[in-house]
């Protein structure tokens, strides 16, 4: 990481006419592998650097970025970018963050614990390891395998965010990822995809799912054939922990600061207030060692904490950088979540478990298209699933649109398991609703 080179830009931007300077650094190298029905495909080896540049000029903001790291080419970069923030109108909320407030604790970057010896391995033979094309005529029953696609990838990243008053944080971490896709047909000619994939940070953590990796994808596929049909009504209705952020993604991007301020989030009124059931908590925690989406500051070097978003239903915070606060005339908080995490409701332990408490109803196992109302919360939304009696799946259901409001929904929410994915920087059970309307 040329840090030297950012302090040097930095000294720059200073000598040229910018009070206050801000820059972060971010780094990643990764090597894939893909393959195509079996065999090799693709080989790629990919470095990725840039170089984000915060400049405060005589009450004056601009934010720039470039990858061509080049002294003498990021020189003529700051001296452009220096001109053209001076004539941009003054904004009296522009600052960085209170001293009191960025992170003191991150410096070597593997404070979270994320880092992972990147050592030398066969990865060609791992991506191919996924593959069932060789043995596909042993699988196909009632179906043909067109088609398999997957990959298999080792990165690792470096963050670093530096100012002019001080600041200096580091994150790194290491990722490795396998995902596989599968297409069939069957004999009527209907055609149907599906796909696994899995991620983590340590490479013994990965290594049993990759050879796992392109069976679970077939059988998500095939579990798609023959699809029935269900009546529009209300339903209770399962939603898979692997697609559920759908759900809360909204409710999250309607507490970040910007929407807020903009009155551009169905949730602007109601902060401290009971808006949501008891039965909903909604954590923020970024400091646990060794955890997907762990990290210790934000974009601005904010030092990162542990904090309820929503409890029992009470929103608790909203998501505020220091110039979104600034305009709100509250105070600050972080730029936004980190590492989510539903709370369990203790009795179910997967999704099979809220089938059989809600008896009948749809599993909801993806999210095809559709849209939501930031401003109001109002959603439509296209699923496809399973319609399930005595919480057994009787068959597969596709085309059906979800509607609703989500403070309406979320206040329908029975019980939440506790199957979260820890590959996923959200960590959101499996979740069941009632009374919640399809449609055909």
């Amino acid at each position: 990481m040329e840090t030297g080179l950012a302090k040097e830009c930095m000294a720059f931007a200073l000598e040229h006419g910018a009070s206050k300077v801000r820059i972060t650094l971010t780094t990643s190298v990764m090597d894939l592998v893909g393959i195509l029905n079996g065999e090799v495909d693709k080989v790629s080896h990919s470095l990725d650097r840039s170089l984000q540049l915060a400049l405060f000029v005589d009450g004056r903001y601009g934010s720039f970025s470039s990858n061509r790291l080049d002294m003498k080419e990021l020189r003529a970069f700051i001296l452009n970018a220096i001109d053209t923030v001076k004539m941009l109108e003054p904004d009296e909320f522009r600052t960085l963050p209170g001293r009191e407030r960025i992170v003191k604790d991150a410096a070597n970057g593997d404070e979270c614990a994320l880092l992972d010896k990147m050592e030398p391995r066969n990865l060609r033979d791992l991506a191919l390891s996924m593959s069932i094309w060789k043995e596909k005529e042993s699988l196909e029953k009632g179906f043909t395998i067109l088609g398999e696609e997957g990959e298999y990838s080792e990165t690792i990243s470096e963050l670093v965010v530096m100012d002019s008053e001080g600041l200096f944080a580091r994150h790194s971490e290491t990722s490795f990822e396998v995902g596989a896709e599968y297409t069939v047909a069957t004999p009527d000619g209907k055609l149907y995809s599906g796909y696994w994939w899995d991620a983590s940070s340590f490479f013994k953590d990965i290594e049993p799912s990759i050879a796992a990796c392109g069976r679970n994808a077939l059988e998500r596929t095939v579990s798609q054939i023959g699809p029935g049909e269900a009546p529009g009504g209300k339903y209770m209705v399962v939603v898979d922990s692997e697609c559920a952020s759908k759900l809360l993604n909204p409710v999250l991007s309607a507490l970040g600061g910007f929407a807020v301020q903009q009155k551009n989030s169905f949730l602007a009124d109601d902060l401290g207030k009971k808006v949501f059931p008891e039965n909903m908590t909604v954590w923020d925690m970024p400091l646990t060692p060794g955890k997907t989406g762990s990290r210790l500051f934000d974009s601005e070097g904010v030092a990162t904490r542990e904090m309820p978003i929503i409890e029992k239903g009470v929103v608790k915070t909203f998501f505020l950088n220091t110039y979104i606060a600034g305009k709100l005339g509250m105070e600050p908080t972080v730029e936004d979540c980190t590492r989510v995490v539903v709370q369990p409701g203790g009795r179910c332990s997967d999704y099979e478990a809220l089938m059989a408490e809600a008896g009948e109803g749809i599993l909801v196992t993806g999210f095809n298209g559709g849209n939501s109302n930031a401003a109001t919360g109002d959603f439509s939304y296209g699923i496809e699933g399973f319609l399930f009696r005595d919480g057994k799946k009787v068959c597969p259901v596709k085309e059906m649109l979800m509607t609703g409001n989500f403070k309406t929904l979320w206040n329908a929410l029975v019980d939440v398991a506790d199957d979260s994915r820890p590959c996923m920087t959200k960590q959101i059970p499996s979740l069941l609703f009632r009374n919640v309307d399809i449609s055909a």
